[in-house]
């Protein structure tokens, strides 16, 4: 059995049954929300009884997830989830914080945090009684959902505006996916994925519109509080594009808070680009969400006109968190400062952890403060940009004494 009691709208307040094909609120349209019953969740559960699991899986948390265990037992699946969490001292002192970690999604299936959500976009179109699964997407969660479709037996159709990095489409094809590249920017390839999949009635992997997927995204922040004892840090930094991926940290934390696994919540750090800020700038500016140009080079969070303000906004709000826009050269910069510690991150995966270090430079984080960095993305998804963080190598003729000649000038 699950704990899920039903689905909420964050706009209206109504409440409805959650069913596995669930999306918009069916009174106003609005985004909703998955409930649980937390109480049962502690009864069944202990954060002692988590530690001693063998499930090592964003699975290991089926009292937290709106699916039941037996879809996800016999369902062919890919290993998402259970991403290593890196304490980083020489760069917490290099950022001028006191304890700084990193949580690398980077390294799921696909090579992004968005293999969470597709995960669970799988399980609950199983449920659904649906073949095919389609989405829009700038290109993580397009890539994520083919290959968990791919593993499981699903077809999906997939929209891709067409500056999407290469690299993406190319898993997307490797996949077997029904690729589309959109003529247009990432407004315009939602609206017509969204059409489609009226159309033909295909399970909507849409995040801002399917509910269920945040609560495969929250799970991240499941795996940050086990993996640090469920001792809250201070901040956790989350580069924001539709606004799905923070509020699902936030919803994941607050669930655990609600079940009694955490006694506090950290803050949030809502990061964006500078050049594609629209969440960031309505919550600084205290204002409606008012579109704005996809002009960075973190493809990932290019969204101009997110469709899940509501929650985002949310989620910095209550958590009382802060907001940092960072430049495409604060980006690059990011990508090779990770880099230098191991950690390869694509723009957007390194964009939360750009905004630490501007959030230190502004004074808006304390320097005693304990912080974690999501990277939501692997750097090999943009090798174009890697490119132009970290350089050209050294190119030299095969020449003994032209290297060495190179290395006394080095």
């Amino acid at each position: 059995m699950n704990y899920m009691t039903g689905a909420v709208c964050v706009k209206c307040g109504h409440e409805q049954e959650a069913m596995p094909d669930t999306t918009t609120c069916g009174c106003c349209g609005g985004i909703l929300d998955i409930r649980y019953d937390h109480k049962k969740i502690r009864e069944a559960l202990s954060p002692e009884q988590l530690k001693s699991r063998r499930e090592q899986s964003m699975w290991r948390y089926m009292e937290f997830l709106p699916v039941e265990p037996e879809t996800v037992a016999k369902m062919n699946r890919l290993r998402v989830g259970c991403s290593p969490l890196y304490n980083v001292p020489r760069l917490a002192e290099r950022l001028g914080v006191k304890t700084l970690y990193v949580k690398d999604d980077g390294i799921n299936p696909s090579a992004s945090l968005k293999d969470r959500a597709s995960a669970m976009a799988v399980m609950k179109a199983a449920e659904a009684g649906k073949k095919v699964i389609a989405c829009s997407s700038t290109g993580n969660a397009a890539s994520s959902l083919a290959g968990n479709a791919a593993a499981a037996g699903f077809e999906t159709y997939i929209f891709v505006p067409e500056r999407a990095p290469k690299g993406k489409v190319a898993q997307l094809m490797i996949f077997g996916a029904h690729v589309i590249s959109v003529k247009g920017n990432y407004e315009d390839t939602f609206r017509l994925s969204a059409d489609a999949i009226e159309r033909y009635g295909w399970y909507n992997r849409n995040a801002a519109i399917n509910p269920f997927l945040m609560e495969g995204k929250k799970t991240v922040s499941l795996e940050i509080a086990e993996q640090l004892d469920f001792k809250m840090p201070d901040y956790i930094a989350v580069s924001v594009g539709d606004g799905c991926t923070i509020a699902g940290v936030w919803k994941g934390l607050k669930d655990l808070y609600e079940a009694g696994f955490v006694d506090r919540l950290p803050k949030l750090i809502s990061v964006q680009s500078t050049g594609c800020c629209p969440i960031n700038r309505a919550v600084a500016e205290g204002r409606p969400l008012e579109p704005m140009e996809e002009n960075t080079i973190a493809d990932s969070i290019a969204v101009g006109v997110p469709r899940n303000p509501d929650k985002a906004m949310n989620a910095i709000r209550e958590s009382k968190g802060i907001c940092v826009n960072v430049s495409d050269e604060e980006i690059l910069e990011a990508m090779k400062l990770l880099g230098s510690y191991g950690i390869f991150g694509e723009p957007a995966g390194v964009t939360g952890t750009a905004g630490i270090k501007k959030a230190v430079e502004e004074g808006l984080i304390a320097s005693d403060s304990t912080v974690v960095s999501i990277v939501t993305g692997n750097g090999l998804k943009d090798t174009a940009n890697a490119v132009r963080a970290a350089g050209e190598p050294l190119s030299l003729s095969p020449d003994i004494d032209e290297f060495i000649r190179w290395m006394k000038g080095a």
